[in-house]
């Protein structure tokens, strides 16, 4: 935001643009948000090409990139607004909403997509996703994703002219801007105080490089290389959110060399399932006392709740402390999803198990049994 105390929203799906209150504060004409606020500032969710100096009755249609221009004499932000094939401006003093470039007078018409260097609303575009702003030259670089180009936009004059693309989809691309090609690139970011351009060349899979000094393309290294193809081992557990139910269970009497088995029954609300592929996992530690078991953090995954999770760890052979009364901390990250719908949540639970550490050694395994309903 012009304050950076706002962070602006794209919101593709509803058609509208929504402010996040990173601190106190309030939009033009609105009234006090508090942190943490988020609200719709334009858009009335209605898919179209609306133009209005209310921002409420503007109409968008799957706005996608945004850039903000704070600075006199501009002080908007730029939207790519994708289905329209157009770009939008949105005033930050009051939330008008004007066309720049692309699309068509008439609102309801989302087909007024092409490939055309113009003025306003002369200029055609197809589909842009992204847009970078430049304050050092006054000028906006839009990701014209589906003519597979790179255009810039003089505001001042409306101007829309292609910078770089020859408008072919293909992975080969010649060194100069009028010979470089892309496939659907989407995001677009400036670099180096206004003298570079960043380009994520999506169907490419690159990261493209537009030095706009030199007016040549060149690839962003990125290192495919797998240093370290093991995972490295976690050396204490993942911090539990606030929400985590916490409880402490009674003391078990335990001796060395044991197997203690602990047996966690996990009840999920109703009309719920555990989320496919989502990372629902178990932590078993003893901090301060991590010589109760053979890794710092031992570890594993929750794939089905139909059955009792079973989680053993054995005792040392020896423990020469036996007055010292360690604790089991058991830890559970539980991802659930609605049967029907896509509401989706994550829940925590927190068990601690005391130890009593007895001289007598047995052999056999003692079972703890632990039960949380979410």
């Amino acid at each position: 935001g012009s304050e950076d105390n706002v962070l602006w929203i794209a919101m593709a799906g509803t058609h509208q643009i929504w402010a996040l209150f990173l601190d106190d504060g309030k939009l033009p004409k609105g009234s006090e948000s508090k942190a943490g606020t988020c609200v719709r500032w334009a858009g009335s969710g209605s898919e179209e090409n609306r133009n209005n100096s209310y921002p409420h009755k503007a109409g968008f249609a799957q706005p996608s990139g945004l850039a903000a221009a704070p600075e006199e004499p501009w002080s908007c932000l730029y939207v790519a607004d994708s289905e329209s094939s157009s770009i939008r401006t949105l005033a930050l003093k009051d939330g008008a909403v004007k066309m720049l470039v692309g699309g068509e007078r008439d609102p309801l018409n989302l087909f007024a997509f092409g490939d055309l260097d113009g003025k306003g609303v002369d200029a055609k575009l197809q589909h842009p996703l992204g847009v970078a702003w430049s304050p050092e030259q006054s000028l906006l670089y839009v990701a014209d994703s589906y003519n597979h180009k790179i255009k810039v936009v003089d505001p001042k004059t409306k101007q829309c002219s292609t910078l770089a693309g020859t408008g072919e989809a293909a992975d080969t691309a010649g060194p100069e801007f009028n010979t470089s090609c892309f496939n659907e690139p989407g995001g677009i970011c400036m670099g180096d105080n206004g003298k570079i351009l960043y380009v994520a060349d999506t169907n490419n899979h690159q990261i493209k490089v537009l030095d706009l000094s030199s007016k040549t393309v060149s690839l962003f290294p990125i290192s495919t290389d797998c240093t370290d193809s093991v995972p490295s081992k976690p050396t204490k557990a993942p911090t539990l959110p606030k929400s985590a139910a916490r409880k402490e269970m009674p003391p078990v009497v335990v001796s060395a060399g044991q197997t203690l088995v602990i047996s966690l029954t996990l009840t999920l609300p109703e009309g719920t399932k555990l989320t496919e592929d989502a990372p629902s996992c178990w932590t078993l530690s003893a901090e301060g006392n991590e010589w109760l078991l053979d890794e710092p953090v031992v570890t594993g995954d929750i794939m089905d709740l139909s059955k009792p999770l079973s989680i053993s760890t054995k005792l040392p052979a020896v423990i020469k402390d036996l007055s010292s009364h360690p604790n089991l901390t058991l830890s559970v990250w539980v991802f659930y999803c609605m049967e029907t719908g896509t509401t989706c949540m994550m829940k925590a639970a927190c068990f601690t198990q005391p130890l009593q550490i007895s001289a007598d050694p047995k052999e056999e395994e003692i079972t703890v049994a632990l039960a949380h309903v979410f």
